[in-house]
């Protein structure tokens, strides 16, 4: 079966009917979290969205007004997941998130070019590819792809666009002859009904079931930005295709102005600039932490010189690192002395190091770090680690020196 989206790409709405509703869950990610989403699996008369499949990641859009969260292939069914429920027989209108579709539309009719031409021109067949949020990446079944032919590959791909060249999709039946000659990568287990053809005229025909433009010139321009080393003699050929295009050359523009502002060259410039800039860093980040040693040896001199030290010492700084506080825990000397040094902002994430005697280092060790929100470990009179929050350091500084001054049995 053919839904409506794949006989007509360019539909952005369209009149349907509800066949079915069920309750269901939709898992997904979102920041970085996973989460399930409770709503409905709705199933259409037919659809003008798109169900994922191709490589071509699934259509957004509404139905009556609610939104369709997801969209998915089950054998000949497309199932929309929805948050409100439908009524079953309720006839509904489809709008599709046409500026998703048609970039989609651009980046995989964009993709069947690419691949075909690379094939013609070189050799290089493709055996993957995935249409990702910003750019699209063909994967190419060779080792490296040379810059020349990168350049004649862009040129010739773009040449086709200006020539108008039409898109056709036909519909073939699973035996019919035709379907021997087209290229393919073959079709999914659960494949019912008729073989859909995309055929660029004299360039290409291929399976496919994703959704495409018409002519060639819809999609504006294609631009080849380069390759990288792929899997095992693989070569992964990075593109965009259309309005793509226009908003990285936008974007670049953007970032070309705001470096003309802040390294104040001119653009042909920038990378000497950059350069000069990350040079004097490391010389006076190399200096920085040539006087943070210096510091550090200081700091324990001082508190080593004073006749009344006691057997407890405490610091903070902003600045500073984890060689910095064991620089200060070696000069100090931890056989008899509890030293507790932390590094970071006054209240917020930070290191710390607790070194001393092992029994007082071994107690305190698991209270300091859960009392600064840390992870680390200790071994040999030293606890170490990252601290989430050091909000809470003066309480942990008090807490030491009470210890330092009452230890338990133990270690008296």
């Amino acid at each position: 079966m053919a839904f409506q989206c794949q006989r007509d790409c360019y539909m952005k709405e369209f009149v349907t009917s509800v066949v079915s509703c069920c309750p269901a869950e939709l898992k997904q990610e979102i920041n970085g979290k996973k989460e399930t989403l409770k709503g409905f699996n709705v199933r259409l008369q037919d659809t003008i969205l798109f169900p994922e499949g191709g490589g071509q990641p699934d259509d957004r859009g509404l139905i009556a007004d609610v939104p369709v969260l997801r969209v998915t292939r089950q054998a000949a069914e497309a199932i929309h997941f929805v948050g409100s429920p439908l009524e079953v027989g309720q006839e509904v209108q489809l709008k599709v998130d046409w500026e998703r579709r048609f970039d989609h539309m651009q980046q995989h009719s964009g993709q069947h070019l690419i691949t075909a031409l690379a094939d013609t021109m070189f050799g290089y067949k493709t055996t993957s590819w995935e249409l990702g949020r910003q750019r699209s990446t063909i994967e190419l079944d060779t080792p490296c792809v040379k810059p020349a032919q990168l350049q004649a590959l862009e040129e010739t791909v773009n040449e086709k666009i200006r020539a108008h060249v039409p898109v056709i999709v036909q519909l073939l039946s699973i035996d019919d002859p035709a379907v021997e000659k087209v290229r393919s990568r073959g079709l999914p287990d659960d494949h019912a009904g008729p073989i859909r053809i995309i055929d660029i005229d004299g360039v290409d025909a291929n399976m496919c079931c994703g959704t495409h433009v018409s002519n060639l010139s819809h999609l504006q321009v294609i631009k080849l930005l380069g390759t990288e080393k792929g899997k095992k003699n693989k070569t992964n050929l990075i593109f965009l295709t259309g309005n793509r295009v226009l908003k990285y050359a936008e974007k670049s523009y953007s970032t070309e102005r705001s470096l003309v502002s802040l390294l104040k060259t001119g653009a042909d410039e920038h990378v000497e600039a950059v350069d000069k800039l990350q040079k004097s860093a490391k010389l006076l980040q190399k200096s920085n932490l040539s006087l943070l040693r210096d510091m550090a040896v200081l700091i324990a001199q001082n508190f080593k010189s004073n006749p009344q030290r006691g057997n407890f010492f405490s610091l903070h700084k902003k600045e500073g690192d984890n060689e910095f506080m064991n620089i200060i825990a070696n000069e100090i000397g931890t056989e008899e002395t509890l030293v507790f040094l932390t590094v970071g902002e006054e209240k917020g994430p930070g290191l710390f190091l607790l070194a001393g005697p092992s029994g007082p280092v071994t107690e305190m060790g698991p209270r300091v770090l859960e009392m600064l929100q840390g992870k680390g470990a200790g071994k040999n009179g030293r606890f170490q680690g990252k601290a989430n929050s050091l909000a809470r350091r003066g309480e942990v500084e008090l807490l030491l020196q009470q210890h330092c001054k009452h230890p338990t049995s133990e270690e008296e």
